[in-house]
């Protein structure tokens, strides 16, 4: 399963990165590798861009890069992915992260 067809509230693990070479290294380098749990936030109407939670990290993504990564959902237990605090940072890909 990928990443672009979960729906908000889904929880999942990353099982594998596939997106295209300079988008792999970006997603990996903020963290979310192979056995990173998150959970899916927000999907914008059209289903571009969706948030996702992990970390404590909050990252926006477009449909397109989230089609790269592969993910097996996990279950709805409240201890597969942690909330830290009230603190967020909203990562973009190709712009600004004001």
């Amino acid at each position: 399963m990928r990443l672009s067809d979960l729906k908000v509230g889904d929880k999942a693990e990353v099982t594998a990165v596939k997106a295209e070479h300079a988008v792999r290294r970006r997603i990996m380098d903020m963290g979310l590798i192979k056995g990173t749990r998150f959970k899916v936030l927000r999907v914008a109407p059209l289903g571009d861009p969706m948030e996702i939670f992990f970390k404590g990290l909050h990252l926006a993504m477009r449909k397109n890069e989230a089609e790269g990564i592969i993910v097996r959902k996990v279950g709805d237990g409240a201890d597969t992915v942690p909330l830290f605090g009230d603190k967020r940072v909203l990562w973009r890909f190709g712009g600004r992260n004001d």
